[in-house]
């Protein structure tokens, strides 16, 4: 019993490390929503997320060789080689889908004409699409914690148990980040790029599941320490560049009163 307590810690901590860049999606998936209905999203999309999460925990453990095994491939040598398997093609269609949406939402914020127009507002839509994409993207950013809850422990309720915590411990921080976000737009900007990077880390990831080369080079995953140090270099700049940005206005607002 205490062992099965003590990996159930280690279960909810690994959930929660490996959850970030699911929040993060969450909580700029459900801007497309209504301002009003944006919570209701949020928590509604988790729940439905943290039901089929167990339920693809049960799935995994009753067929997860038929996940690994290659379904389809491609064998041009020296240009494109890889077998696919169902776990990476979910890998690599999210992340690609990820990569996409990012870049959607940067080119809607570059490309507006009217600076005083909430970029919000071009691209909403209804609850029930929100929600749906927040479940399907919970899934694919769920397979790595399930297969890596799968190797700790083989104990369900440990494993059910763990998803559970996780989840509300999501709802709570969704709201959280969202708030921030609201509060401090000028870091939607570096979230939605964040967002980009964690795209980019799927479809390495889908890649090396696949065994994918490109040119003959093995195609290798971002490592979670790779990733977590991508995003502190981009929030030290966009810090950098804040203050930077500041300075120059106050040089300039002096500039004018000396003049």
């Amino acid at each position: 019993m205490v062992e099965n307590i003590f990996t159930l810690l280690m279960l909810v901590l690994l959930q929660a490390v490996l959850g970030f860049d699911n929040l993060l999606y969450i909580s700029l998936e459900s801007k497309r929503a209504p301002k009003e209905k944006q919570a209701y999203v949020r928590k509604i999309g988790i729940l439905l997320a943290i039901a089929l999460r167990i339920i693809l925990l049960v799935v995994l453990l009753q067929v997860i060789e038929l996940f690994q095994d290659p379904i389809f491939g491609f064998d041009f040598e020296d240009v494109l080689v890889g077998q696919f398997n169902i776990h990476s093609l979910i890998v690599l269609g999210g992340g690609a889908f990820i990569i996409y949406t990012a870049m959607k939402e940067i080119w809607h914020m570059i490309a507006i004409h009217d600076v005083g127009h909430n970029i919000e507002d071009g691209s909403k839509s209804s609850v029930g699409k929100v929600i749906t994409m927040i479940v399907i993207m919970n899934v694919v950013f769920s397979f790595d914690s399930i297969l890596s809850a799968i190797a700790l422990t083989d104990v369900i309720w440990v494993m059910a148990v763990a998803i559970i915590v996780s989840g509300v411990m999501m709802i709570w921080l969704a709201d959280k980040v969202s708030d921030f976000l609201a509060k401090n737009r000028m870091y939607e900007v570096l979230g939605l790029f964040i967002l980009f990077i964690v795209g980019i880390m799927l479809v390495t990831e889908g890649g090396e599941l696949a065994h994918l080369e490109l040119f003959g080079n093995h195609v290798e995953h971002m490592s979670k320490t790779t990733f977590y140090f991508v995003i502190a270099i981009l929030v030290i700049t966009d810090i950098v560049q804040g203050r930077y940005q500041k300075k120059l206005l106050k040089e300039q607002e002096q500039e004018v009163k000396d003049n």
